[in-house]
């Protein structure tokens, strides 16, 4: 039987608010990572390893590259039930699995480890103001740009029936 790779995970529980709120919270601890992240080493190599092989200077191919590496590297798994859970971009790369909010956060990480800012975009497809995904925009080659590593689609993709919004400084 193959399974995924099992690294010693860590954590420390704590409380997050329900609805907005709770999504703000969430969201500002998702940029702290970020920003904790893109600075390490191996985040710095993982980001440089995989855009090493494109055309230089060919920013939409480096963010593009980072996209799919992450789509094709890390398995979408949801939270516990009813629990928020957030890894940081390490343990989501080492894990090799995690929900929308972490994959976000790898992908982010990498961009930024590399020079290319990014924001997060929270949707919601059901209630006005329910929050119930997350996926980033990055600002390449002139213009933001939008991906979402937990789908199969190319770069530019934004899910079809959402209301979303850009939290910027998130």
């Amino acid at each position: 039987m193959f399974a995924a790779p099992q690294p010693t995970l860590t954590g420390a529980l704590g409380f997050i608010a329900n609805g907005h709120r709770g999504v703000m919270q969430t969201l500002q601890i998702m940029r702290a990572m970020v920003r904790n992240y893109r600075t390490d080493p191996r985040m710095i190599s993982t980001a440089r390893a995989v855009i090493y092989l494109t055309p230089p200077k060919m920013q939409m191919a480096e963010v593009d590259a980072l996209l799919r590496f992450v789509q094709s590297h890390v398995r979408y798994v949801q939270d516990v039930h009813e629990v928020e859970t957030l890894s940081t971009p390490d343990k989501t790369l080492a894990a090799r699995v995690g929900d929308c909010d972490d994959q976000v956060t790898l992908l982010a990480t990498l961009l930024e480890a590399v020079g290319y800012p990014t924001r997060f975009i929270v949707a919601g497809y059901s209630v006005p103001g329910q929050f119930e995904h997350v996926y980033l925009e990055s600002f390449a080659s002139g213009q933001w740009v939008a991906m979402d590593p937990t789908e199969s689609q190319p770069l530019g993709w934004e899910p079809p029936g959402a209301v979303s919004t850009e939290i910027e400084g998130a």
